[in-house]
């Protein structure tokens, strides 16, 4: 699957975070969001690893036991079922990826392409 810039919405996920899904197929999904500053993201944890990546901001990030002060550039990698929280220190702009993906974090039915995946070629 490919995704051209901005061809997607935003979405309002709780109060403080907006996420976008990118690009998916069977197995992983990339979604970007938009974070505001003095917002908590409470604990939680869930069934997807979550990767990802920070483009701008600063967050205050708890995975497991241990917090994280992050900045521009940095990147995390949280394990299925490990409980993690975010204080958002100024307003972020990240990406993270889903595996497996998130059925609710995906586009709506009317977005998303019919047939299969992806094709072979048996040369």
């Amino acid at each position: 699957m490919f995704t051209k810039k901005n061809s997607r919405d935003y979405r309002l996920q709780m109060a403080g975070v907006r996420m976008r899904p990118l690009v998916f197929e069977e197995k992983s999904l990339m979604c970007e969001f938009l974070l505001e500053g003095g917002h908590k993201l409470p604990a939680h944890h869930h069934p997807y690893e979550q990767s990802g990546y920070l483009l701008s901001g600063r967050l205050r990030f708890r995975i497991g036991e241990e917090w994280h002060e992050t900045q521009p550039g940095d990147s995390w990698c949280i394990p299925e079922g490990v409980v993690h929280e975010v204080e958002v220190l100024e307003e972020a702009h990240l990406v993270e990826i889903f595996i497996p993906i998130r059925p609710d974090y995906l586009p709506d039915p009317s977005e998303r392409r019919a047939g299969p995946l992806h094709q072979t070629d048996n040369r």
